[in-house]
């Protein structure tokens, strides 16, 4: 499951669980686009639970989507990753360093609060 949630008008939620298939991608990386579409200087806090790797036919779609994604980038300065697995709290925070002009903090479930605290920090 992808769901995308706009939750206030610089906040957009992401909730990322279990397997994801082609279509459940491509769901909700329209939905993602949509709900960004007017952001400026936005924030999203992204929920990882119960992680799997998505099939072949869900990357494809999202290696097919990504010049619309790549324009996501500029929209976006601050991401909080909530996930209990240690290695990919590591990769979202290396690719906050590799990517300019957006700060990627990552915390574990039970920090939602501080997440939350972090994201709304100018």
């Amino acid at each position: 499951m992808l769901a995308i949630e706009k939750q206030e008008e610089d906040r957009v939620f992401v909730h990322l669980c279990g397997p994801l298939n082609a279509d459940l991608m491509h769901a909700g990386l329209e939905d993602l686009i949509e709900a960004a579409e007017d952001l400026t200087n936005g924030t999203m806090l992204y929920v990882i639970d119960d992680f799997e790797w998505p099939t072949a036919g869900a990357l494809a779609v999202e290696f097919k989507m990504m010049p619309d994604l790549l324009k996501l980038l500029g929209k976006f300065r601050k991401c909080a990753v909530l996930c209990d697995a240690g290695w990919i709290r590591k990769v979202a925070e290396i690719e906050g360093m590799l990517i300019p002009g957006l700060e990627i903090k990552s915390f574990v479930s039970k920090d939602r609060e501080a997440a939350e605290n972090w994201l709304t920090r100018a």
